[in-house]
Formats: structure tokens, C-alpha cells, sequence
């Protein structure tokens, strides 16, 4: 029945039973979106099924080509270490093309901003509400650079301003850059957070969030991150393509 490549989405996992049930809902969407690709999902820690417990399965059932995509925003530790690490133990007879993390994409700056309309605000808002772009966090300083390049695009599309924050290892805290956009004269402050699942770290900027007039939900199975996903696996699967074209 399929005969591209498994798309194979890695996730984190957690403890937190909202995490791996909103990682669900994003691959159900996937999979509407492509029935023609096999979409299957493992988890990093916590959760089941674990990573290296797909890809064995995947290769008892005789698949051979693997597209495996880190259910990530940025390209951290985990990208890094932790995922090629898994891939590298998986059964010999599989092929296996490790995609790009999700961000920085245009889709997911959209899906924030639907996040940020569903939670009341309109596009009428934005030049008088300061958005605080709250992640999750990273000692990772190429992570870091991304998030805040990302506020800095954000801003020019209309928003009174947009301030980086995260939710560990760096700072500033979400509730220090609501403040901030306070005294900078901002008419409201709406947090957006730039995260995929709820969890621990969401919590927490949903906590740093207690004096902002908005509060949007995370990303979750928004249809852009969706889209991202069929965009990441697509450039995965047929880089020979691409370089025919060049």
C-alpha cells in the first residue's frame, strides 16, 4: 500500500500524559493530511513506544527506507546528539534519513499567530500588543540565536514588539520580558508559547504568563506545524532530486 519512505516522528516524551496525547493528535493530522505515507511515532523517554522499539518492528515488517524527524523547533541537544545516537543502534537493513527540525519555518510564525487569535485577539491587535515569544529553552546557543532572530522577524510583521523568553537555562524568564513590554508602553502583552506540547516547561511559562492580558495555547496539531512536518520529510526523501534540479 505505501511505498514512499516511513515517515518516523521522534518525539521527546514525557511524564505528562497531555504530551504524548498532543503528539497523537499532530501525527493524526499528518496522516490525513498524506494518506499515501505510513506515519509512525516514537518517543524519545517516558512514553511508549520507544524509538528503537519502531524501528526494529519497522524492520521485522521488512520496511527498508526510513524518514526519521525530530519533533523539534530547534536544533538543540537532542537534534544533535541524543536522536543520531538512537539512529546509529537501529537494525542494519534499514535506511534511515534523519530530517530537519521544524523551525524556523513561516508555518510555525503563522500557527503562532492563530494560536494568538484563538485566544482572543485580532489582527486589528497587533500594533498595540507586545508578544512575548516564550520557548522552552536551551543551553545551546545556536538554539538561542534562532529564537531570538525569530522575535525579530515576528516584530516587523505588525506587533507593537516581541521580546524573546525562555522557560529554563536562559533567560529572560517569561514573566521578566511580560514586564518588560509593560514599560515599554505596549496597550496589552500576549504571551505566545513556542512549544509543541504541554508539559512542565509550558506550565512554567504559563505561570510567568500570570500578568499578561493573553495567554495562548502551545502549537500542538495546529495544521501549519502539520505542513512543516510533510515539508521537513519531503526534503528528506528526496535530496537526490534536489540535487538533479540544482
Amino acid at each position: 500500500m505505501f511505498t514512499k519512505p516511513v515517515l518516523l516522528v521522534i518525539a521527546h516524551g514525557s511524564r505528562d500524559p497531555r504530551h504524548a496525547a498532543t503528539v497523537h493528535a499532530l501525527v493524526r493530522r499528518v496522516r490525513s493530511l498524506r494518506p499515501d505515507v505510513r506515519v509512525e511515532t516514537g518517543f524519545l523517554d517516558f512514553n511508549i513506544p520507544s524509538v528503537q522499539g519502531v524501528l526494529e518492528s519497522l524492520a521485522a515488517q521488512g520496511v527498508r527506507d526510513v524518514v526519521a524527524l525530530p519533533l523539534l523547533l530547534t536544533r538543540a541537544f537532542h537534534a544533535k546528539a541524543d536522536i543520531p545516537a538512537v539512529l546509529r543502534d537501529a537494525p542494519p537493513q534499514l535506511r534511515i534519513r534523519q530530517a530537519e527540525v521544524l523551525g524556523p519555518s513561516p508555518l510555525l510564525m503563522a500557527a503562532l499567530e492563530r494560536r494568538l487569535y484563538e485566544a482572543g485577539l485580532t489582527p486589528a491587535d497587533k500594533s498595540s500588543t507586545g508578544v512575548v515569544l516564550a520557548s522552552a529553552g536551551s543551553t545551546d546557543p545556536e538554539a538561542i540565536a534562532v529564537i531570538a532572530e525569530i522575535a525579530r522577524e515576528w516584530r516587523h510583521t505588525g506587533w507593537c514588539a516581541v521580546r524573546p523568553a525562555f522557560a529554563s537555562a536562559s533567560l529572560p524568564r517569561t514573566e521578566d520580558a511580560v514586564r518588560e513590554l509593560r514599560e515599554l508602553g505596549c496597550e496589552r502583552v500576549a504571551v505566545a508559547p513556542y512549544v509543541l506540547a504541554p508539559g512542565f516547561l509550558p506550565d512554567r511559562i504559563a505561570r510567568g504568563a500570570a500578568e499578561a492580558d493573553v495567554l495562548a495555547d502551545v502549537l500542538g496539531a495546529a495544521p501549519e506545524v502539520a505542513r512543516v512536518l510533510l515539508e521537513r520529510y519531503d526534503a528528506a526523501r528526496v535530496p537526490a532530486l534536489a540535487a538533479v534540479g540544482a
